[in-house]
């Protein structure tokens, strides 16, 4: 019997607010940016596997985001998906523990839409995504290779959801 397929989805950070004289790694959600993460939470819940681990940029918006959703997974926090390119966000994917079904990576524009049309250019969803990836949108894909062939994997982009 052929193992379940891998689930990657990929999540921008809620909506952030722009409070003055913060920095821009530190700056909190907005309201609409914690009711839009908790509906995105809703939504995994609803749709997808259980969450076995969760991907996390170290800025204050993604982390509050993670918060919002409810999922509660064992979470690494890296600093390099703070403004990671599609790329980088690719290999810190590549690294997560091989006994992880579904993860969930929260980052930022570019790198999480640019990783989701890398990783299925083809798709029905990629153009839409390539047009516009707002805050707390998803991504879900699937493969069945392992984290750290994520790279030559055939993956596929099964949804694109943006929670309002």
């Amino acid at each position: 019997m052929a193992a379940a397929p891998r689930i990657l989805i990929l999540m921008r950070h809620g909506k952030s607010a722009y409070p003055d004289n913060v920095a821009d790694h530190d700056r909190p959600l907005a309201r609409r940016g914690l009711r839009e993460a908790a509906l995105a939470g809703d939504w995994i819940r609803r749709t997808q596997p259980p969450v076995d681990a969760v991907l996390c940029s170290t800025s204050t918006r993604t982390r509050l985001t993670l918060d919002a959703t409810g999922i509660d997974a064992p979470t690494e926090f890296s600093d390099l998906l703070y403004g990671a390119t599609p790329a980088q966000v690719l290999h810190e994917i590549a690294g997560t523990k091989p006994d992880a079904r579904t993860l969930l990576v929260i980052g930022h524009d570019p790198g999480i839409p640019g990783a989701a049309t890398a990783l299925d250019p083809q798709s029905r969803f990629a153009a839409r995504i390539s047009d516009k990836f707002p805050t707390s949108a998803l991504a879900t894909l699937t493969f069945d290779d392992n984290w750290a062939g994520i790279h030559a994997a055939r993956t596929t982009l099964t949804a694109f959801h943006i929670p309002r």
